[in-house]
């Protein structure tokens, strides 16, 4: 189903979202609002706003509800900002998918509502396009016309889906028995195997002792020999 636009004014002071509590943001109050989270109003946490707007006016009114992001960049931050669904909370999930797109859900049925950006209507708005598209270096792009663009655009430039998210999501995964890494000492869920996801070379860092020696490989080289 497609959502027409509100027709807008070119200003900043328009209605641009609500959160879950219905409270209403103008875009230049939103843009603040993500830059006191964010660091800077990205483009992609503007557009994640309105998407999040559109959701939510199309979910039943007082149900419990998750969400899922597509895309690691800007729209998680647009849900946690808007919503109760956090990465914390585990109400929200990313899928790395990497498309331009978000769902809320019942967490009880699984219903819900997909938004995403309909890369056809960008012609309309060229430098949109060009930000989606990467067509030139962040440096390079008129920011101030891009940002007058996405207000403008309004919702025009998505699209929804209603859909049933699968069994398997739904399910409140275990955490499962708590144990101690006999490698390195620390605790991690026995269901990742002998060891720690750490310590099996997962971990996105190296550990020196005080003389400069690797101490995960020292611990692994100790662990296979058995030495002390």
């Amino acid at each position: 189903m497609k959502i027409e636009a509100t027709p807008l004014q070119n200003s900043f002071a328009t209605l641009w979202c609500h959160d879950s509590e219905g409270h209403p943001y103008t875009f230049s109050e939103y843009m603040g609002l993500s830059r006191s989270f964010h660091c800077y109003a990205a483009p992609g946490l503007i557009i994640g706003g309105r998407m999040v707007d559109m959701a939510l006016r199309q979910l039943p009114r007082g149900i419990l509800f998750d969400a899922i992001s597509e895309t690691a960049h800007c729209l998680p931050d647009a849900i946690q900002l808007l919503t109760p669904c956090t990465t914390g909370n585990g109400w929200l999930k990313i899928v790395h998918l990497n498309r331009f797109a978000l769902i809320l859900y019942d967490k009880i049925t699984g219903e819900g509502v997909r938004v995403f950006l309909n890369s056809a209507s960008l012609n309309a708005w060229p430098e949109i396009k060009i930000w989606f598209y990467k067509f030139k270096p962040k440096q390079k792009q008129n920011t101030p016309l891009l940002r007058e663009q996405i207000c403008a655009a309004g919702s025009s430039i998505f699209l929804t889906r209603k859909v049933q998210i699968r069994p398997q999501w739904l399910k409140q995964r275990a955490s499962g028995k708590t144990v101690d890494c006999p490698i390195c000492g620390e605790a991690y869920p026995e269901k990742h195997g002998s060891i720690c996801r750490g310590c099996q070379g997962e971990a996105p860092y190296s550990a020196y002792d005080h003389a400069g020696q690797d101490w995960n490989s020292d611990y692994r080289h100790r662990s296979r020999t058995g030495a002390d």
